[in-house]
């Protein structure tokens, strides 16, 4: 998948994920490569980002599997930037949609 495309999405599938419950990192870059191929250094420097811009704040949980691990927990901005991220997604993808109807032909 085109790169460009990649980055773009990233940072609301981060958001919609986290708005239906906390996880860490490494969580983040399973459940979104079950769908997207990416990298699982994209998703640390976004998180890093996301998290100073208070979209998210951080806690530390015990882990059975080794050291404790680090959640993300979207705030009530975070929130409300998701959900104007959504809108422009749906706007952004409606008229991509148009666009590929109106122009390609099926030969």
């Amino acid at each position: 998948m085109n790169v460009q495309f990649k980055k773009g999405v990233l940072e609301l599938c981060v958001l919609i994920l986290l708005d239906k419950q906390d996880r860490y990192g490494y969580e983040l870059v399973q459940k979104i490569s079950e769908k997207i191929a990416i990298s699982e250094g994209t998703v640390y420097p976004l998180l890093r980002r996301l998290t100073k811009e208070g979209y998210f704040t951080t806690y530390l949980k015990e882990s059975s599997e080794g050291p404790s691990r680090k959640y993300y927990k979207l705030t009530d901005s975070g929130r409300e930037f998701l959900h104007e991220l959504l809108e422009e997604w749906k706007e952004f993808s409606n008229g991509v949609n148009q666009l590929i109807k109106e122009g390609v032909r099926d030969e």
